[in-house]
């Protein structure tokens, strides 16, 4: 009698390890990561779905029903994760949430009219760095003032923090797996280091390290490797005709030469400073899922402004 119910039970509940982990995520490069952290061994579906902002989305009713399902959420702090989280956890109680923006500095949003470039304290981008320009760990940190900037994955340091923690939730709910996801995580981080000592090399002798961005996506990346990127747009909106003449005398003043756009946003203001500075507008998104050969571009893209000729400031 026992051995039948055992049998019975055997066939009434799923096996653990049965099928791949249903994981979430809220933006495309998350999915590349956690799919290099978990391989076959997990479903990776994205809430935000390509050419759409992060900043104003809001999920459709099929992947609502698909969250009901899944057995992980990977959170980064985009915007509409702040009205949905709640939600996802009333829609499906048993789904673990793991913040990857924890314990990692948050940085503010900059505005074109920010003299400190959205630091607390008068900080400017690239400023208060740890080690070889790596940002700070979380501790002792003061609260962001302003809203947060979440486009953590733009730092190499901070996306290998990221799938480490992505493989210690993937590891706690299936152990089975857990040494895969071990070996997984240290190919990834080996990748991870190399790009980051790729990426330093390239950009050590650039003699302008301000660069311009229509939407402010790239504070991390500058944090990390001594930048300063100088936003164009206000909350999405173009700048007015006087804001746009004080950019361009900006970027004339401070030498800047390139400007990085992304298909989200229009590029009609980014053309026409890059037109009046001689400069040139690289088309880079920061959601591409090519991570790791789009930041290869947004570093190239540098490396390509800094060498062209600077134009004089007019008298």
């Amino acid at each position: 009698m026992r051995s039948l119910l055992v049998v019975l039970l055997a066939l009434l509940c799923p096996a653990a390890g049965a099928g791949p982990l249903r994981v979430f995520v809220s933006v495309l490069p998350q999915k590349t990561f956690v799919e290099r952290v978990g391989g076959p061994a997990v479903d990776v579906q994205v809430m935000v779905q390509p050419g759409a902002s992060p900043h104003t989305y809001d999920p459709i009713p099929r992947q609502v029903a698909a969250l009901a399902e899944a057995d992980l959420y990977v959170a980064v702090g985009v915007r509409f994760e702040d009205a949905w989280m709640e939600r996802i956890r009333a829609a499906n109680p048993r789904i673990r949430i793991l913040d990857t923006s924890r314990g990692i500095d948050l940085r503010a949003m900059e505005a074109p009219d920010d003299d400190d470039h959205g630091h607390p304290g008068g900080e400017a981008s690239g400023a208060g760095l740890g080690e070889q320009g790596q940002p700070p760990s979380g501790a002792g940190q003061a609260p962001v003032q302003g809203p947060r900037d979440p486009h953590l994955w733009t730092s190499p340091p901070l996306v290998k923090q990221m799938a480490a923690a992505i493989r210690d939730a993937l590891a706690a709910l299936d152990p089975t797996n857990g040494a895969a996801y071990a070996a997984n995580y240290a190919a990834f981080a080996a990748e991870l280091d190399a790009l980051d000592r790729e990426i330093r090399a390239r950009l050590a002798g650039l003699s302008e390290r301000r660069f311009m961005v229509f939407h402010p996506a790239w504070g991390y990346f500058a944090d990390t490797y001594g930048l300063t990127q100088v936003p164009i747009e206000r909350e999405g909106k173009e700048p007015g005709p006087r804001a746009l003449a004080t950019l361009i005398d900006q970027a004339r003043r401070e030498g800047i030469k390139t400007i990085f756009v992304q298909p989200q946003f229009s590029h009609k203001a980014a053309a026409q400073v890059a037109k009046a500075i001689g400069g040139e507008v690289a088309m880079l998104d920061p959601l591409a899922p090519d991570y790791i050969e789009n930041l290869r571009r947004a570093a190239a893209a540098l490396a390509a402004g800094s060498a062209r000729p600077r134009l004089e400031t007019q008298p």
